[in-house]
């Protein structure tokens, strides 16, 4: 969709679609752990990264769910078990994220 200077704005484009669905400073790194953890609980989560409060974390993983690139499956128990796992849209990231870890490793 071009706007009134004749131009495409970003958020139209499919780079801007990823950048909105991956974007931000937690999301990457929840899909990453994901990706080597496979099934995780929401505390474990929290351990790994660390410096992320709970509620930033519960809003990350809401966003990432309700985008379809994670799957929360929750027990009917006491206490709460909930785990988190990629959707095969989430999957689907891996390469990209490989390819980024790659470029990471060479100069960095």
């Amino acid at each position: 969709m071009e706007n009134l200077d004749g131009y495409t704005k970003i958020s139209d484009t499919p780079y801007g679609y990823t950048l909105s669905i991956i974007g931000g400073k937690w999301k990457m790194i929840i899909l990453y752990l994901l990706s080597n953890h496979k099934v995780v609980r929401y505390n474990e989560l929290h351990r790994m990264i660390g410096s992320i409060t709970y509620k930033t974390l519960s809003v990350q993983l809401k966003e990432l769910e309700a985008d379809g690139l994670i799957v929360r499956k929750e027990y009917p128990q006491i206490p709460p078990k909930v785990e988190y796992s990629l959707s095969t849209k989430g999957e689907s990231l891996i390469p990209i994220m490989d390819a980024m870890c790659d470029w990471g490793h060479e100069h960095q």
